[in-house]
């Protein structure tokens, strides 16, 4: 697959229909990816260029997403991603595969995966998951 600029990734991603199937088209296989410990890799939620209410949001606006965005779609979990240890017990809380995951920028690592922007982040600092990407920010 060949690279994009992450602007014209930002651009595709922000006037789709469906983001979740195309974040995952655009990202394509991650078999060669192997996620370590406990961190989950996903990637990062860009907003509509146009808003519920008919607006449409400046292009400096939406590539703002990149770096302020506070949801990830969960791509991949380490193999040891919500196993517990001395410091944290889960209670059978954890993200799946495909989940819209909510999260503080500061405890990200930003990283590109073909082109698309995403975020590693330890499992534990994951504060919530969501059904509709579009209720946070």
């Amino acid at each position: 697959m060949a690279l994009a600029s992450s602007s014209r990734v930002i651009e595709l991603i922000s006037n789709s229909k469906n983001p979740k199937m195309d974040i995952l088209k655009h990202i394509g296989d991650l078999s060669n990816v192997n996620v370590k410990f406990n961190m989950v890799l996903m990637a990062t939620y860009i907003r509509p260029a146009k808003t519920a209410g008919g607006i449409i949001r400046p292009d400096m606006n939406v590539g703002e997403d990149e770096w302020q965005g506070k949801v990830g779609l969960v791509l991949k979990l380490g193999s040891m991603a919500y196993v517990d240890d001395a410091d944290t017990q889960f209670e059978g809380e954890k993200v799946s595969e495909g989940d819209w995951a909510v999260y503080k920028i500061g405890d990200t690592w930003s990283i590109n995966i073909n082109g698309y922007p995403c975020r590693m982040i330890k499992d534990s600092s994951i504060k919530m998951t969501v059904t509709d990407p579009n209720i946070v920010f």
